[in-house]
């Protein structure tokens, strides 16, 4: 008796430190365990069984009891695993604005924030002289908006989501550097026309990836950018009909 005893106790022992699979089964069977026993093992631990027919037509012919082989057929031909300590995963991109508008929103806090427009005051044909005096043909649009900082300040890492217009798409879009003067910020891009590298002439347009992740609504994968004055211009704020004209765009002052 106490032999058998001891026979139960390595077994389990054995049987607690591994993943329980046929052969785990067929073993406490031969050890005498009862059929309790040994469901609650597969119900409770990890298990990796081979459930096809020719293996259950050769499990029973062990022994094993059709209680036993249900309860292997429940867990499952793939197993399971043991549990893995719960972590903090990303939000799913089902994880919206509730009735958002079109727009610009942001992440803060766990929370999406509409990112608010600013006015721009547009002048077509000229040039920002303290960014660059050469190099710019018709087709330059200047974008002059009030204040040394946006309202929307932001941090890194940024989550941006673009709510689109129907028949628009993310690409129509420029994401743009803002330069700052003592008390307003300025910006150029190009409407139409071609802006040379010579003389120092730069764009202030920032190449971005936007990726769809519902209908309308895409989420924007930005570059690598140092702190300062930025903003999404939407398509036809920059086309002006005159020399000058008043327009929008969604900006933000990324921090540190």
């Amino acid at each position: 008796m106490k032999t058998v005893r001891l026979l139960l106790i390595m077994t389990l022992g054995a049987l607690a430190q591994d993943v329980l699979t046929n052969d785990s089964i067929v073993k406490m069977i031969k050890a005498g365990l009862g059929e309790g026993v040994i469901v609650s093992m597969i119900q409770n631990q990890p298990g990796k069984y081979a459930v096809t027919p020719d293996d259950m037509v050769s499990l029973k012919g062990q022994g094993v009891s059709e209680k036993v082989l249900s309860a292997m057929i429940s867990k499952g031909a793939g197993g399971s695993a043991p549990a893995a300590p719960a972590t903090v995963s990303a939000a799913p991109d089902s994880d919206l604005p509730k009735d958002p508008d079109i727009g610009v929103y942001f992440r803060k806090g766990g929370n999406w924030e509409e990112m608010l427009p600013e006015v721009v005051n547009w002048k077509t044909g000229g040039v920002l002289k303290h960014i660059a005096t050469a190099g710019v043909v018709k087709g330059d649009v200047n974008g002059h908006l009030d204040g040394v900082h946006s309202r929307n300040s932001v941090a890194t890492p940024l989550e941006v989501l673009i709510y689109v217009p129907e028949g628009v798409a993310i690409t129509e879009y420029q994401l743009l550097h803002l330069h700052e003067n003592p008390d307003s910020r300025e910006f150029r891009t190009v409407t139409g026309g071609v802006m040379h590298e010579s003389g120092g002439a730069t764009r202030d347009v920032i190449p971005f990836e936007g990726k769809r992740v519902a209908k309308g609504v895409y989420k924007v994968v930005l570059p690598k950018m140092g702190a300062g004055e930025y903003g999404f211009l939407p398509p036809g704020a920059g086309t002006a009909h005159s020399s000058a004209s008043i327009g929008k765009i969604y900006t933000f002052r990324l921090l540190e």
